[in-house]
């Protein structure tokens, strides 16, 4: 068993202004996703511009923080939102859904294309591959908050999370780092250098996250509040993953055998 690196999840507090790991993890996978669109808008491939990438970044952030705000109080903590409605307004106390926020992306991918004379899926081809290192931070952010913690477990990696019983478990926001960051963005950075029929960048995307984070949600705690959600082993993460993984590789299979039909 390993001992869970005492954080301190503040990083410097000037009188009653704090400044938090986890929001400077936000800041990191928005800028980082601003400066590999910047340098993907740069290659005479596709219609984006390093301009049109700076318009997007706002977009993006008001995508992520409102849709991951809602997600989470529609998806995980419903009757309670329901009774408390300010409290949805209150996101210094922690809450936000990564597909809650997928969905507020969506949105702004689609209204961003309208506005700027795009198809939905050119601009989404264009930004699925840029979404996987903020994921990365994201769940380093959820690591040193240590929250999200894993299931009990007795492997040698496994650790004693503050407020987790003193039960080893797995340190599953590093699993999730390590899947849905750094192995996702390499395989869809990948695969997005060569042309593909339109749409299946984005649809790729969303397979993969699909089911690293269905994989993922074996080793994670389910949330407290609701507990498993159906079949008394699938939690809200692996219900909210199967429309992601069903569509993302139908899309796949529908576009390929399209491209191929229309090829002969």
């Amino acid at each position: 068993m390993l001992a869970y690196p005492q954080f301190n999840p503040v990083i410097f507090s000037i009188g009653p202004l704090h400044l938090r790991w986890y929001g400077m993890m936000y800041v990191f996978g928005i800028v980082s996703g601003w400066l590999l669109g910047r340098y993907r808008a740069s290659k005479p491939w596709n219609k984006f511009t390093p301009k049109l990438m700076d318009d997007f970044i706002t977009w993006a952030i008001l995508g992520v923080v409102l849709g991951g705000r809602l997600g989470y109080c529609l998806f995980y903590n419903t009757s309670f939102y329901f009774a408390n409605p300010m409290k949805i307004f209150a996101v210094w106390e922690g809450g936000m859904s990564f597909h809650g926020g997928c969905l507020g992306v969506l949105f702004a991918i689609w209204l961003f294309g309208r506005a700027n004379n795009m198809s939905f899926p050119e601009v989404g081809d264009f930004i699925s591959p840029l979404v996987p290192p903020g994921l990365f931070f994201g769940r380093i952010g959820n690591f040193i908050n240590a929250e999200l913690w894993g299931r009990y477990t007795d492997l040698p990696w496994a650790m004693p999370f503050p407020g987790a019983g003193g039960l080893p478990r797995h340190p599953s926001q590093l699993y999730e780092a390590a899947l849905e960051g750094l192995a996702l963005f390499i395989i869809v950075w990948w695969y997005s250098a060569k042309p593909r029929p339109k749409g299946c960048v984005g649809a790729l995307f969303l397979l993969g996250y699909g089911v690293f984070r269905f994989l993922v949600e074996f080793a994670r705690e389910p949330d407290a509040q609701l507990g498993f959600v159906a079949l008394n082993w699938m939690s809200m993460g692996q219900i909210l993953c199967v429309p992601m993984i069903v569509f993302g590789a139908g899309y796949i299979w529908w576009a390929y055998r399209s491209s191929s039909a229309a090829g002969r």
